[in-house]
């Protein structure tokens, strides 16, 4: 279920057990080729895969747009929420949703930016509000490494950013938003890189993707996806079904 395209007493009317399914995402640069909202489109298709897999065993809210992306900046157009801000907005949707009686919050990904903040926000829901079920995830948790090794074909096998894994899932998602005139390899990095380092993209890239975009294909765009709405499907069931804590 879609909470936006129900009405209050529909949603009054549902079993409390449903988990609620929190898509979060950015509106930030993806370099030449891709349109800012690479992430929130990416994710939020993944989520209404999901939904329509489990047709009345999840409630699917609007995607979170507005993204930690502080290190996107410098290039036009990125809308960045502070660290706080962002952990204040997940927050606030998941306190909403308590209120109206639901105990079950499922965090599914789109943007690397997001996935420290997403951390702390739930740790401390979970502090102030121990008998909630809490969970996270970014969409790329579910793809099994063999995939990767037998789909992508540059050296990285793996997502970096508007690279041949994020422009193979555009190209399926929404060909008509990707600039193919505009398709190149980018990211600078150092032999052996250095470990933790943080950095902005600008001091990481040269025109802010980072990996083999050339290499993008739809066809892998294709399984990539798949992958990803089979696996948080599964994640979504499992939830749904009743998760066991083991003691240690």
């Amino acid at each position: 279920m879609i909470l936006a395209h129900l009405t209050w007493p529909e949603i009054e009317a549902l079993d409390r057990n449903i988990p609620v399914l929190i898509p979060t995402g950015a509106i930030e640069q993806h370099g030449a080729h891709l349109p800012l909202i690479t992430d929130t489109l990416v994710v939020t298709r993944v989520a209404e895969a999901v939904e329509k897999a489990l047709p009345g065993d999840v409630l699917v809210t609007p995607t979170i747009w507005h993204g930690a992306s502080h290190h996107h900046l410098p290039f036009a157009g990125t809308l960045s929420a502070a660290m706080g801000t962002y952990q204040t907005t997940l927050t606030d949707v998941v306190e909403a949703m308590v209120g109206h009686g639901f105990h079950k919050f499922l965090v599914v990904n789109g943007h690397g930016g997001n996935i420290d903040p997403n951390k702390v926000a739930l740790r401390a829901l979970k502090a102030a509000k121990p008998n909630l079920f809490l969970a996270h995830a970014t969409y790329i948790d579910f793809w099994p490494q063999a995939l990767l090794d037998e789909c992508l074909t540059g050296r990285i096998k793996g997502i970096r950013h508007a690279c041949e894994a994020e422009t193979s899932l555009m190209m399926h998602l929404a060909p008509e938003l990707v600039r193919a005139d505009k398709l190149r390899d980018d990211g600078l990095e150092p032999d052996g890189g250095f470990l933790g380092v943080i950095a902005n993209f600008d001091e990481v890239t040269e025109n802010g993707s980072f990996g083999e975009a050339t290499r993008g294909t739809a066809a892998t765009g294709q399984k990539l996806f798949d992958s990803a709405v089979a696996g948080a499907t599964e994640w979504v069931r499992q939830a749904r079904a009743g998760v066991s804590f083991v003691s240690l």
